[in-house]
């Protein structure tokens, strides 16, 4: 999920107003519920030692599997 607005990496966020700060997150919330996900994990990478390789700040949503479970 990548923001209406342009800021570079998770760095920039306080960019944002916190009204829109908030939406944004409650946007990623609802768009996970919506695609049926109850458990999630939200990634967001930040510079290129944290594997950002896309220069907009976005957010990758992953569902699916579960995390630290043995077997």
């Amino acid at each position: 999920m990548i923001p209406e607005r342009h800021v570079e990496t998770f760095r920039d966020v306080g960019e944002f107003a916190p009204d829109e700060a908030k939406h944004m997150l409650e946007f990623v919330a609802e768009t996970a519920k919506d695609a049926g996900l109850d458990d999630y994990r939200v990634i967001v990478n930040v510079g290129e030692g944290g594997g950002q390789t896309i220069f907009h700040l976005h957010w990758h949503v992953l569902g699916g599997q579960v995390w630290g479970a043995a077997g």
